[in-house]
Parts: structure tokens; C-alpha cells; sequence
């Protein structure tokens, strides 16, 4: 089974990733972790990137397409793989098609905007051990501290309000055509489905509503 995962900025799709991931027994290909590793490295590559990521921008299309062909051909995506996040532009959904990637269904996660900017400016995290709190949906004991060292918690440039609206304003401009492209695409191509779910809700919920989508 290779899935594609769609949905802005915060919608749940690194959650709702984990278990279909967990319930297929598929790698997860997310091109934000995989930036993030770069990022953590240091290197030519994650230097760039951290600076684009930090001012909410998207990562061109031959970095991320690059990244993604080397991860499908590695041994664990024989079986199949989910692309959680990519391709976030119509360059990119053709550049998939072009180098060959193989795709069965489409998942798009709808969430409204003021909801994920609910959800994602209120994110902190304690650098240290990568525990993550929400100052609504997981708040610390003790207000901006870890709850096990108590040290102070910070919170991560791409999760601040003025980034993720400005983030939510780039994933319209470039994004959302990606979905009229892949509707397009799916009617010309039937062996491809295309699917949406409301990701509001229970996650448990939300996880059992693409379970029935994808089987």
C-alpha cells in the first residue's frame, strides 16, 4: 500500500501517519523529519533548510524531491510506504509522477485554519529530551517547565502564531491547487483513489475513519 497524506500545516498528519503506519506494518516518509535530522546534523543541507523552515517558507522541490527518491528506494518501502507531507506543490506531484513513484490512494486531513493555529501556537517543547506540552491539550504541571527535570520549556520558531498563520497563507497559495491537480489525476488514472476525512475530533476516532477509507 503507498499513501499519500495530505493536510495543512497542524492538521494531525504526523499522528494519524504513526498509525497507519503502525497498522500496515509501512515505513512513514516525512520529509519535515527528515529536514529536521538535516537541521540537527548541521549540514549543508540542514543549514539551508533551517533558515527556510524558520521563516515559514516551504524547501524547494529538487531538496525534497532528491530527499524522497532515495527514501523509496531504500529496502523497508518494498512492502509499501505513506509520504506524509509531500508533494506540497503541483512541481512536485508531477516531479513524483516523473521520477516514478508509485501511489494507490490519497488522504487529505480538513481541519479549519483558526483550529490549527489553535493548535500549533500553543506546542512547547522541552529541548532537552523532546517531550512536547500544549499550553490547552497537554499543559505542564508547572506553567513553561518540564514536568520531569523542571527546566524551562521553549517553543519552536515554526510554532509561533506569526509563523504558522504566515505558514497556512504559503500552504493556500502553493498547496491547496495540489489538491484540484490530484483530482484531475485520479480521474484520468482509476487505479488511484482519492480520499478526504474531517480532521477534527477524537483522534482515536479520526484514526478509525481513515482505517475504513484506506481498507
Amino acid at each position: 500500500m503507498r499513501i499519500i497524506l495530505l493536510g495543512g500545516p497542524g492538521a494531525g498528519k504526523g499522528t494519524q501517519g504513526e498509525f497507519i503506519c503502525s497498522d500496515l506494518q509501512i515505513p512513514k516518509i516525512a520529509t519535515g523529519d527528515m529536514l529536521r535530522s538535516a537541521v540537527q546534523a548541521g549540514t549543508e543541507l540542514g543549514q539551508a533548510a533551517k533558515k527556510v523552515m524558520d521563516s515559514g517558507e516551504l524547501v524547494s522541490d529538487d531538496i525534497i524531491l532528491s530527499l524522497v527518491k532515495e527514501r523509496v528506494n531504500e529496502s523497508d518501502c518494498k512492502q509499501g510506504y505513506l509520504l506524509d507531507g509531500f508533494p506540497r506543490t503541483v512541481p512536485q506531484a508531477k516531479g513524483l509522477v516523473e521520477i516514478g513513484i508509485k501511489i494507490d490512494i490519497i488522504v487529505e486531513i480538513i481541519v479549519d485554519h483558526e483550529e490549527i493555529v489553535k493548535r500549533m501556537s500553543g506546542r512547547w517543547v522541552h529541548p532537552q529530551s523532546g517531550r512536547s506540552y500544549h499550553t490547552v491539550y497537554n499543559p505542564p504541571k508547572k506553567h513553561s517547565l518540564d514536568d520531569l527535570t523542571g527546566e524551562p520549556l521553549v517553543q519552536r520558531e515554526d510554532d509561533k502564531e506569526n509563523t504558522v498563520r504566515k505558514r497556512l497563507s504559503v500552504y493556500e497559495e502553493q498547496t491547496r491547487p495540489l489538491v484540484d491537480w490530484f483530482q484531475n489525476y485520479v480521474s484520468e488514472h482509476e487505479e488511484v483513489k482519492f480520499k478526504t476525512v474531517d480532521g477534527v475530533g477524537n483522534v482515536t476516532e479520526i484514526r478509525k475513519k481513515i482505517s475504513e477509507i484506506i481498507s
